[in-house]
């Protein structure tokens, strides 16, 4: 047996979506970027949405949102991926590492307070896995300390916290659509918030800096009662970015978001099978608090302390596997930024990520499960 850790759940549907806007004859930035930013904002709950090429520039242009003073501090998680931490990098800002919750690996309140000072202007907490961070105490110490909130849900499309939407909470949210995640754009992100005003300030980052993208200006050249010479003209007073998503992404995203919270809910059906299947180990533990009646989650993983051993043992098996979270206070590009954060440093020695994807199906999880009892003889 051969079991792929990640698979994108694709079909016939995204590629008749993807043939539609081959016949429309615009796969840029265009009508149906559009229309998936109206239907993911419906699908959320009424926030204002942006799509963009990727999570990583759905932090990078949240921080930019805010035009914090260069040298400034923003408060991110120590276990995370990479882009949380550089969202500050770009913007001339330094990360601040908070240490983590060793049962729930989500950014520790009590080392976020430590953390603090006065230079720290915003907080990037990371729904890691899908699992929900502490979000209300976070934004309760943010309001006290006038600090922004920025949730990264690369994780948790489409989950919940107390029946609203993670993503909704801070002052913005940051999606990722890339191939891996609960739905897919093949690439992608967006970036959503109840302040519109903060939308709108970023279209331009997105194009390059420009205040009207080429679907804007093609419709004003359509509109017969604007008859204006000048429908072409544009003014760039930003420095921006080429983040746009495309149509051909937007086409395959419409079809996945219809499909999300059946894939969500089929996740978690693996979930559960994996945590009984798994619950008579002795060294081999989940690597969350699994609550699928409440969340939902990207990955499944376990916690062992013959970790490395247990990698290869599943690789001889044919089941692929990875450790998706490496603290980043171990990374050269952030020793200059190096504060301790013990938890992190400690327990991700243990991490291992199993397969989890829609089409997994029961005989492989029953093999996957045989082959760790087996480990553990």
């Amino acid at each position: 047996m051969n079991i792929r850790l990640f698979k994108p759940y694709v079909g016939q549907e995204e590629l008749d979506s993807i043939k539609d806007t081959f016949e429309r004859g615009w796969i840029g930035l265009g009508a149906k970027v559009s229309e998936l930013e109206q239907k993911w904002s419906n699908y959320i709950g009424g926030s204002f949405s942006l799509a963009v090429n990727s999570a990583t520039a759905a932090l990078h242009l949240a921080v930019t949102a805010f035009n914090f003073p260069r040298g400034k501090k923003v408060l991110v998680p120590a276990i995370t991926f990479v882009s949380t931490a550089n969202a500050a990098l770009y913007n001339g800002l330094k990360p601040v590492f908070v240490d983590v919750d060793p049962i729930t690996l989500q950014m520790d309140l009590c080392d976020l307070k430590k953390k603090y000072d006065n230079d720290c202007v915003a907080i990037i907490p990371v729904h890691l896995g899908g699992y929900p961070v502490d979000i209300e105490n976070i934004l309760d110490f943010a309001e006290d300390k006038g600090l922004k909130v920025i949730e990264d849900c690369a994780h948790c499309a489409g989950g919940e916290y107390k029946g609203k939407k993670l993503g909704t909470w801070g002052h913005i949210g940051c999606f990722s659509f890339e191939e891996k995640k609960l739905m897919t754009t093949g690439d992608g992100g967006m970036i959503c918030s109840n302040d519109e005003e903060i939308i709108e300030k970023l279209k331009p980052y997105r194009w390059v800096g420009i205040d009207k993208d080429t679907w804007r200006r093609a419709i004003e050249f359509r509109d017969e009662a604007n008859n204006d010479a000048y429908h072409w003209h544009y003014v760039i007073s930003v420095l921006g970015y080429k983040y746009n998503m495309n149509d051909l992404a937007a086409s395959i995203g419409l079809v996945q978001l219809k499909k999300l919270d059946y894939m969500n809910m089929t996740r978690s059906q693996h979930i559960n099978l994996y945590l009984n299947k798994i619950k008579g180990l002795k060294e081999i533990k989940p690597l969350l608090p699994y609550n699928t009646e409440r969340d939902v989650y990207w990955m499944f993983g376990v916690r062992t302390k013959r970790r490395d051993e247990l990698i290869i043992y599943l690789k001889e098996k044919g089941i692929s596997t990875g450790v998706h979270f490496y603290p980043l206070t171990l990374h050269p590009l952030f020793k200059n930024f190096y504060v301790p954060c013990k938890i992190a440093e400690t327990v991700w020695k243990e991490f291992i990520t199993l397969p989890l994807f829609v089409e997994l199906t029961n005989e492989e999880i029953d093999y996957i499960a045989k082959v760790l009892y087996d480990f553990e003889g």
